[in-house]
C-alpha cells in the first residue's frame, strides 16, 4: 500500500523567471500562462524567491496610491513597470520550498505553518523540479467512494492484515469509512484504525469492530 507522495501530486512544467525579469514582462508570462506564480532564480538556475500575482498587485498599488488613496490596482494585463522594477524587487524571499518525497501531511503542514498557498519543489541542489498548490494536495481527496472502499478492503484488510474476506464490513460515504464487525484479537483494532485512515481519501472514520479474542490480558499477564 503506497501513499501518494508531492512527486505524484506535483505541477512538473514549471514557469519561472529571472531575477532581471521585468516587471511587466512577469506580469504578461502569469496571464498568458495562466498561473498565479512563478519561481525566480538567480543566474546559476537557483531559486531565490517567488514572484506571485499578490506580490505584482502589492507593487502597482504603492504606485498608484502612494498615500493610500487612488483608484484601485488595475488587472495583471493592464501593469506597467515602475523605475526599474524587476523579480528581484517584487518577488518573496526567502521562499519556503518541498521536495518531491514527503508525504502529503508534510507538504500540507508546510503551507499552513509559512502561511503559503504553494511551494516550490525542489532537488538537492535547490534547483526547482516542480510546483505543488494547495489544490494539487486536495486532488488526495478527491477518490471515489468506490475506490476508497476497494483499497481498504483488498490492500489493507486483505493483503496487508491477512484478515478474512467478510471478517470486517466496509462502507464509505463521502469519504467517511464505517468499520463494522469483528477481528481475531482486540490489539488489531487500533492497527485496522489507524491503517484506513492513512488510505488517500479518507476525510472521517466511525468504527464500530468487534474482536474474538481479548488479548491484551494476557499482554498484561505477561508484563
Amino acid at each position: 500500500m503506497r501513499h501518494r507522495i508531492v512527486d505524484d501530486l506535483m505541477t512538473r512544467e514549471v514557469t519561472s523567471v529571472q531575477v532581471d525579469t521585468p516587471f511587466k514582462e512577469i506580469a504578461e508570462i502569469l496571464t498568458e500562462r495562466e498561473i498565479s506564480a512563478a519561481p525566480v532564480l538567480d543566474g546559476s538556475g537557483r531559486l531565490v524567491g517567488l514572484v506571485s500575482e499578490a506580490d505584482l498587485l502589492r507593487k502597482q498599488a504603492a504606485q498608484a496610491e502612494p498615500e493610500g488613496r487612488g483608484p484601485a490596482p488595475r488587472s495583471a494585463s493592464e501593469f506597467e513597470p515602475g523605475v526599474a522594477a524587476t523579480a528581484e524587487d517584487v518577488m518573496t524571499a526567502p521562499v519556503f520550498t518541498a521536495h518531491s518525497g514527503w508525504s502529503v501531511v508534510e507538504a500540507a503542514r508546510a503551507m499552513k505553518l509559512h502561511g503559503v498557498k504553494r511551494l516550490p519543489v525542489v532537488d538537492d541542489t535547490d534547483r526547482v523540479i516542480g510546483m505543488v498548490s494547495r489544490r494539487d494536495l486536495l486532488r488526495v481527496f478527491v477518490r471515489t467512494d468506490r475506490a476508497i472502499r476497494e483499497e481498504i478492503e483488498y490492500d489493507v484488510l486483505r493483503e496487508t492484515l491477512a484478515l478474512d474476506p467478510g471478517a470486517v464490513q466496509v462502507h464509505v460515504v463521502d469519504g467517511v469509512v464505517t468499520l463494522a464487525g469483528r477481528v481475531p484479537r482486540r490489539s488489531l483494532v487500533p492497527v485496522v484504525e489507524r491503517l484506513c485512515r492513512g488510505v488517500d481519501g479518507v476525510v472521517g472514520l466511525d468504527s464500530q469492530l468487534g474482536f474474538v479474542e481479548d488479548d491484551s490480558r494476557a499482554t498484561h499477564a505477561v508484563g
